[in-house]
C-alpha cells in the first residue's frame, strides 16, 4: 500500500515521495540535467509547467513538471512562489491530491514526488508523476479524429466519478484530459485543483471543459466536436451522477 513520505534535504528542500517506487528523495531528482547525465531524459515539451519525460528509476516513464506561473506576473516572476510552509505549498498538495484521487480508483498518473525548494521568502516547485502509457491529449487525438458517441459518454461519466469525489479541477481543457489507446480517460495536472463539497461549481467546471472544446473548434476546421457530442458527454454525466445517487 501506498504511503507519502516526508523529508528534508540538507540544502533546505523539502520533499515529498512515494515509498511504494522510491526507498527515499533527493533533490537531484527533480533536476533535469542530473537526468539528461544518466542518459534518461527522453523529451520535453515547453508551457505554462515545462515537462520533462524521463526515463523512471522503476523502469517505467515519468513526467517532471516544473511549477511556472502564468499571465502578466510572468513577466518578471516566471517560477517562485510565497512559501508559507511546505504543506500550504502547492507541489505537495497537488501530490497529496493525487495520492488521494488515486486511492479513490480514479484515473490519475501515479504520484511520485513532490519538491518544494525555500530561498528568501519564496520557493520554486516541482512534481514527478508517472506518465500515462501511450495516451495523448484529447485535443490531439480530436485534432485527427472523431471520437464515436460511446466514448463521449464514457468521458462524461468519467467527469462524474471526479466530480462525485469533489474534485474541482482548476484548469479543465482538453489538454488536461489524456485519451489513451483502448479510449479510456485519465486527467492530469492538478495544480490548484482541490476537494469540495458539492455545489455549482461542478456546473462551472462542466462549462470550463466546454470552453476549451469549442475555442479548439473555432480556429480550427479539422477540430472533431460537434454539439452533438457534447450532448452525449451530458448524458453520460447525468446518468453516471444518478446511479450514484
Amino acid at each position: 500500500m501506498m504511503t507519502l513520505q516526508f523529508t528534508q534535504g540538507d540544502n533546505g528542500d523539502r520533499m515529498v515521495w512515494n515509498d511504494s517506487v522510491l526507498d527515499s528523495a533527493e533533490s537531484d531528482l527533480f533536476e533535469p540535467d542530473w537526468w539528461r547525465s544518466r542518459d534518461a531524459l527522453l523529451g520535453e515539451a515547453q508551457g505554462r509547467g515545462a515537462a520533462y519525460f524521463l526515463h523512471g528509476l522503476d523502469g517505467k516513464e515519468w513526467v517532471l513538471r516544473h511549477n511556472r506561473r502564468g499571465g502578466v506576473i510572468a513577466r518578471f516572476n516566471h517560477d517562485r512562489f510565497l512559501y508559507t510552509g511546505a504543506e500550504r505549498a502547492r507541489p505537495i498538495r497537488e501530490l497529496r491530491l493525487i495520492a488521494t484521487l488515486e486511492a479513490l480508483d480514479l484515473p490519475v498518473p501515479r504520484p511520485i514526488a513532490a519538491r518544494v525548494a525555500p530561498r528568501l521568502g519564496f520557493y520554486c516547485g516541482d512534481v514527478i508523476t508517472q506518465r500515462i502509457e501511450q495516451a495523448e491529449p484529447l485535443a490531439d487525438r480530436l485534432a485527427n479524429q472523431a471520437l464515436p458517441s460511446m466514448a463521449w459518454q464514457r468521458l462524461g461519466a468519467v467527469l462524474a466519478r471526479f466530480h462525485r469525489a469533489g474534485l474541482w479541477h482548476a484548469d479543465l481543457n482538453a489538454r488536461n484530459v489524456l485519451v489513451d489507446a483502448d479510449d479510456a480517460f485519465h486527467l492530469i495536472d492538478f495544480d490548484k485543483a482541490r476537494l469540495r463539497a458539492p455545489g455549482k461549481w461542478r456546473q462551472a467546471n462542466l462549462a470550463r471543459f466546454y470552453r476549451s472544446l469549442a475555442k479548439f473548434r473555432d480556429t480550427s476546421l479539422a477540430f472533431h466536436f460537434l454539439e452533438a457530442d457534447w450532448s452525449a458527454l451530458r448524458g453520460g454525466y447525468v446518468s453516471a451522477s444518478a446511479a450514484a445517487l
